[in-house]
């Protein structure tokens, strides 16, 4: 089933760390390509449920469900629904998850889809089919929200100036494609030879919080927690410190024995619900950096499913959120 040349960042050493056996049944979080779920069934009698909110991720793998013959269900929906979509398979338990988190090439690369500051497009950036755009976004949110997400989404240490020229900019003329916004970002933080480009972080931002990013990631990793079988890998591969961060305090809070204080009454510990895989984060190396650049930000984390109960879940991060900054609240 190998007859595809894709393979994603830190592909096989993903594969590696998720270990797939034969009879086994995998969650693929983030379909895209469809890289993992094709190393996943070159192991004989896996089964695959995949999952993509993007429709022409869908589209395209229209031909691998074909020739998996009935080993691969493809699923249109957010990640963070994947103790749903398993459901709706009749799955309560699997023996691994993969994701790979954040924009795919091959959203960067199409114009049309607003993601990249480099091909001029409309100011879109949704991953799925529904929600509001990074133009409305834009045109909606008050000064103050934009700043706040521009510096927490981004960490761009310029977001107020940013969003008071923006919000100064678009009383004259919308912003509604992806030049304008990098133009306008280019005005006002000025950079060296040699520095990336400066609407990156600002685009990242709104990228993230349009996709609603960093909660989908929470969720879907407790997901995970719950669905995974004691034994079952879970394996992530992030882009960016943002998400990097959520995946390590996730696997080390839910990895974590002991540790009280001698000094102080004993405190019942929750049992860890995983075992550490990777203590560091695996990255990619010198030649996978050459052959794709953006291999050089992705760090893997990998984990194993113990036979204790799921930790509660966290409280929610108090994070802006979509449906308040676009209703003003």
């Amino acid at each position: 089933m190998s007859d595809a040349p894709h393979i994603p960042v830190l592909g096989p050493e993903a594969i590696a760390h998720l270990a797939p056996r034969e009879g086994g049944i995998y969650v693929d979080a983030t379909f895209g390509a469809g890289g993992y779920s094709r190393a996943i069934l070159d192991v004989p009698g896996t089964r695959v449920i995949a999952i993509d909110r993007d429709r022409t991720a869908i589209e395209g793998g229209a031909e691998l469900v074909a020739s998996a013959s009935g080993r691969l269900t493809l699923v249109e929906d957010r990640f963070s629904n994947l103790a749903e979509v398993c459901a709706a398979q009749g799955v309560d338990g699997v023996d691994g998850v993969v994701m790979d988190v954040g924009v795919s090439s091959m959203q960067l690369d199409q114009a049309a889809r607003g993601f990249s500051f480099r091909l001029d497009g409309p100011l879109d950036m949704r991953m799925g089919q529904t929600g509001p755009t990074a133009a409305d976004v834009v045109a909606r949110a008050s000064e103050s929200d934009l700043a706040d997400i521009i510096y927490l989404f981004g960490e761009e240490r310029h977001s107020r100036r940013i969003a008071r020229a923006i919000v100064a900019d678009r009383q004259e003329t919308p912003f509604t494609t992806t030049r304008a916004l990098a133009d306008l970002v280019g005005r006002v933080v000025r950079s060296k030879p040699g520095d990336i480009h400066p609407a990156t972080r600002t685009f990242q931002a709104l990228r993230i919080f349009v996709n609603e990013e960093l909660a989908e990631l929470q969720a879907a990793l407790a997901a995970a927690e719950h669905l995974l079988k004691p034994g079952g890998r879970l394996v992530v591969v992030s882009f960016h410190s943002l998400e990097d961060r959520i995946v390590k305090n996730f696997l080390g809070d839910r990895a974590k024995t002991g540790g009280g204080s001698r000094h102080l009454p004993e405190v019942a510990q929750t049992a860890p619900s995983f075992e550490l895989l990777t203590r560091r984060p695996v990255i990619a190396g010198e030649e996978e950096v050459a052959r794709n650049p953006r291999a050089r930000s992705a760090k893997l984390r990998a984990a194993e499913r113990t036979s204790a109960p799921a930790h509660a879940d966290n409280e929610p991060s108090s994070w802006p959120k979509l449906s308040d900054v676009m209703r003003g609240g």
